[in-house]
């Protein structure tokens, strides 16, 4: 018998939210945006010549890269874009902890960081969230590899300030700290203008939640110069052409519609405390979120029995069974006002 398999890299994969495709269900399990992409994105859809797909795209996605750095106000040089911020994170785990130290991150959390973490064979510690599941940040000040965790976190919602991102920056200056602002744009305050006081930060943000383009797989670092340089110096010994020609020109549209962008996101934002206090009426215990989800939990009913009540009527939350200490949460994605009304309405009728 062959011996090639123990020459396999063998990890246990990330586990992606369900993707069911049914009529009229509502889709509340994997944190998208209820509402469409900015109007400039269907139209270009609409003009897009095809021909230029024959041709490679820019590599380094200039065009996006440049309406992305006009709105953050930052130089061109300061931005690395890739497929998604799943991509930016994988290229950043990459370049930058390469430590025989562990890296730090919250032991709640972004599931996907021991993913790689494990596949790249970086060791890591799993720091403990507290008793109210948010994140310390006294407990990053010490010896490590780098460090990185969500802003607000992910599955709680809950927001570190940015004070306290500040000083978990500023107490590991030897090392990168990398703030995933995957739902920033839903509550707190953005780590950015930290990049010009310190040079060990990355931010890293996503098209996907709060300018609707999951579809499109668009995400971004922002950082200083010599950092961006670094990322494409492994994105181009890896793969150059990571970012296609119409996703460029999409996501380039879609970051100049403030207007829009503002719009929805302070719908999905008043909806979220609308859910919240509708919950909270029912028996439900909230927590903060400052994310465009919301982390529940109710003593008198278990998650799974819920989460399994809910997916009959074609109404999709997640349900983490591990780790123990939230096996009887729900997560629940916000979406349009109508969609969070029927998701009550079938609760009030389930638990009576």
């Amino acid at each position: 018998m062959s011996n090639w398999e123990k020459y396999v890299r063998k990890v246990v994969p990330y586990v992606p939210g369900e993707q069911p495709d049914r009529e009229n269900m509502i889709k509340l399990n994997t944190n998208e945006n209820p509402y469409p992409p900015a109007p400039g994105v269907r139209k270009i859809l609409e003009t897009f010549d095809a021909g230029r797909l024959r041709l490679y795209p820019d590599p380094a996605a200039g065009k996006l890269n440049s309406a992305i750095a006009e709105y953050y106000g930052v130089k061109k040089e300061q931005v690395f874009t890739g497929v998604g911020s799943d991509d930016v994170l994988a290229m950043i785990f990459m370049t930058f902890f390469n430590s025989e130290k562990p890296i730090l991150f919250p032991d709640i959390t972004y599931s996907f960081y021991e993913v790689w973490a494990d596949m790249l064979r970086i060791p890591y510690n799993r720091i403990p969230l507290d008793e109210n599941l948010c994140i310390r940040a006294a407990d990053y000040q010490k010896e490590c590899g780098g460090i990185i965790f969500p802003n607000p976190n992910a599955p709680t919602g809950e927001l570190l300030l940015l004070a306290q991102v500040e000083s978990i920056v500023q107490g590991n200056p030897d090392v990168f700290v990398v703030v995933d602002e995957a739902y920033i744009d839903f509550g707190g305050e953005s780590a950015l203008p930290l990049v010009e006081k310190y040079d060990n930060i990355i931010v890293v943000q996503t098209f996907s939640k709060s300018r609707s383009m999951a579809g499109s797989r668009i995400g971004f670092a922002i950082s200083n110069e010599k950092v961006i340089r670094y990322l494409n110096d492994v994105k181009y010994s890896f793969n150059s052409y990571t970012m296609d020609a119409l996703t460029i020109e999409l996501g380039a549209k879609a970051i100049k519609d403030k207007e829009y962008f503002e719009m929805t996101r302070k719908k999905i934002i008043a909806t979220r405390e609308w859910t919240k206090e509708k919950l909270r009426g029912l028996g439900f215990e909230c927590g903060d979120s400052m994310s465009n989800f919301i982390f529940v939990t109710h003593k008198d009913y278990s998650a799974e029995e819920l989460y399994n009540a809910l997916r009959k009527q074609d109404i999709y939350v997640r349900h983490f069974s591990r780790p123990e200490r939230i096996s009887n949460y729900l997560r629940i994605s916000i979406g349009t006002e109508a969609q969070m009304q029927k998701l009550l309405d079938f609760l009030k009728s389930y638990m009576v």
